[in-house]
């Protein structure tokens, strides 16, 4: 057998194996954070949301909920962001319900796919807006 550019060596996991075993991870980090169900989001739907540092520590640490843009950006940066105390303190059921079928365009497939699976009800929307 030949072992070339694009042929793992025998006994090589291979980097497929690597970048499976990454994405898992990667996966896992973002499971981890999720709370047990949506009802457990009990943040504000409206007024300002100030977020720890180390929630927001990549931009904006204030969100006003009145202003559709920072709405958004709140429940993208939250779910990258913060920790489950952070999505069950300033993301609420309702407004993730409502903007999920543009949010879900707007965070990475990652985040997507693992709050997908843990609630069906995001699927679901994202289903009827298509």
């Amino acid at each position: 057998m030949t072992v070339g550019p694009h042929t793992p060596a025998p006994g090589s996991t291979g980097l497929h194996d690597a970048y499976a075993h990454d994405l898992a991870l990667y996966q896992e980090k973002f499971r981890r954070r999720l709370p047990a169900s949506l009802g457990e989001l009990r943040g504000p739907s409206r007024g300002i949301v100030e977020l720890p540092l180390h929630g927001a520590w990549s931009g904006m640490t204030a969100y006003d909920l009145d202003r559709p843009r920072q709405r958004m950006g709140l429940h993208r940066t939250v779910p990258h962001e913060g920790g489950r105390e952070e999505l069950t303190a300033c993301l609420d059921q309702g407004l993730l319900l409502q903007m999920w079928p543009v949010l879900r365009t707007l965070v990475g497939r990652t985040v997507r796919t693992v709050r997908e699976d843990a609630f069906p009800q995001l699927a679901e929307k994202a289903r009827a807006a298509a």
